[in-house]
C-alpha cells in the first residue's frame, strides 16, 4: 500500500489573467497586458445573439443536501425540465436550470441520481446556508477546518486546505459521503456560491491538496467529440453564471456573441495544444490582433482567462475573486460576451459596443 503526501492538484493550479482595450483617439494602437492601457478602435456594426430566458418561477422546496441521491423524475416534478441539458468532464450530465439572473443551480446526474449540486444567485433558497450570507456566520454555523477525511474500503484520504482556501472556498464534510464547497466573494466576505457533491465526485474534481492511501478515480479520458460537447456547456455556463453574477451586483446583463466566441475559443486551444498561458498568442498577437481578423470592432475590449480549473463554475469562482479579473467581470460598460473554452482552459472576451 502505498502513502504519497502532499500532491498539489491541478484544480489548486488554476490561474488566470485579463487586460482590458479602449476607444482612445490619441493613443498608439498598442496591447499592453494592463487595465490602464488603451488603444485605437473603430465603432462596432456586429450582430448579437441574446440567451433565452425561463421565466418560470424555480422554486426549492427542500435544502441542497436532500437532493443528493434524488431521482430525474423527482427533479422535473419539482422544477420541470431544465433549460438544457451539459456534459460534464466526470461522467455525469449537467441539469441547469436559469432564470440568468438571480437564480441559477446545476444539478449534476449520473445513473438516474443527483450526485452534486451547485448553486448561485440571490433569489434561491439554498438551506443550510444563504447566498449573501457573512463569512463569519457560515463559519459559526459550519465550523470550518483544514483538514478532511473520507474512507472508502482500504482507501483513506485527507483533503489539506490552505489558508487561501478556507478564505474563498472552504471545504465541509457534512456526512460519510457528502461534502459542501462554499465559495466565498472575497472582496464583500459574502457566501457567492455552494455547491454540494459526494465524496466519489470532490475526488474526481481534485480541487485541493491531498494525502491518501489507496487509489485515485482515472482522470477525465474523452472522444474528441465529447470533448467538445462539455466545451460547449462549460461555455453556455460560464455565460449564465457571469451574467447572475453581474445581477447580484446591479450591473447590466450581457449579449452573447458568437464571433466573439468562436475568437475566445481559438485562443484557449491555442494555449491548450501550444503549453502556455498569455494574452499573447505566441506570434505576438493580442486580443485587439484577434479581434481584427474578424473584422470585429467596438469602444472597449477585454479579456479574461484562466486554465486548470475542474469546471465552469470554479474558473468564475477564481475569476471573482482576482481584482483585474472582478474588474472585467463587473464592468458596467461592456455590452456584449464571448466564452470560449477548449479542455481545461476558458478564455472570456468583453465587448463594448458604442
Amino acid at each position: 500500500m502505498r502513502f504519497i503526501r502532499n500532491i498539489v492538484l491541478l484544480a489548486l493550479l488554476g490561474i488566470g489573467a485579463f487586460y482590458v482595450f479602449e476607444l482612445n483617439t490619441n493613443s498608439p494602437e498598442e496591447a499592453i497586458d494592463s487595465i490602464n492601457d488603451v488603444v485605437k478602435e473603430k465603432d462596432s456594426q456586429i450582430e448579437t445573439k441574446r440567451a433565452p430566458e425561463k421565466e418560470e418561477d424555480m422554486l426549492l422546496e427542500e435544502d441542497l443536501l436532500q437532493w443528493i441521491g434524488k431521482s430525474q423524475e423527482v427533479l422535473v416534478e419539482a422544477l420541470g425540465e431544465p433549460n438544457r441539458t451539459d456534459r460534464s468532464a466526470y461522467e455525469y450530465t449537467w441539469w441547469v436550470y436559469t432564470d440568468s439572473k438571480d437564480k441559477y443551480i446545476q444539478f449534476g446526474m449520473q445513473d438516474n441520481k443527483i450526485i452534486t449540486v451547485y448553486a448561485a444567485g440571490n433569489a434561491l433558497d439554498t438551506e443550510p446556508i444563504q447566498v449573501g450570507q457573512g463569512y463569519d456566520a457560515v463559519d459559526d454555523q459550519l465550523s470550518f477546518s483544514n483538514e478532511l477525511t473520507y474512507s472508502q474500503g482500504l482507501s483513506s484520504y485527507i483533503f489539506l486546505l490552505n489558508q487561501d482556501d478556507l478564505k474563498t472556498r472552504p471545504l465541509v464534510k457534512v456526512s460519510d459521503n457528502i461534502f459542501i464547497q462554499i465559495y466565498f466573494d472575497t472582496f464583500t466576505q459574502e457566501l457567492s456560491s455552494i455547491r454540494v457533491l459526494t465524496a466519489d465526485t470532490l475526488l474526481k474534481h481534485r480541487p485541493y491538496e491531498l494525502e491518501y492511501r489507496g487509489d485515485l478515480p482515472d482522470e477525465p479520458d474523452l472522444t474528441d467529440e465529447q470533448w467538445a460537447e462539455v466545451e460547449e456547456g462549460m461555455e453556455k455556463q460560464i455565460f449564465d453564471i457571469t451574467n447572475v453574477m453581474r445581477h447580484q451586483h446591479e450591473r447590466p446583463s450581457l449579449n452573447w456573441e458568437d464571433t466573439v466566441s468562436e475568437v475566445a475559443f481559438s485562443h484557449s486551444k491555442d494555449m491548450a495544444e501550444n503549453n502556455y498561458f498569455s494574452h499573447y498568442s505566441q506570434n505576438g498577437d493580442g486580443l485587439k490582433e484577434r479581434l481584427s481578423v474578424e473584422d470585429i470592432f467596438y469602444a472597449t475590449a477585454g479579456e479574461n482567462i484562466a486554465a486548470q480549473y475542474p469546471d465552469a463554475p470554479a474558473a468564475m469562482e477564481g475569476w471573482l475573486n482576482s481584482e483585474g479579473h472582478r474588474e472585467a467581470l463587473l464592468n458596467g460598460d461592456y455590452t456584449h460576451l464571448g466564452v470560449g473554452v477548449y479542455r481545461f482552459y476558458y478564455t472570456q472576451n468583453f465587448l463594448e459596443k458604442p
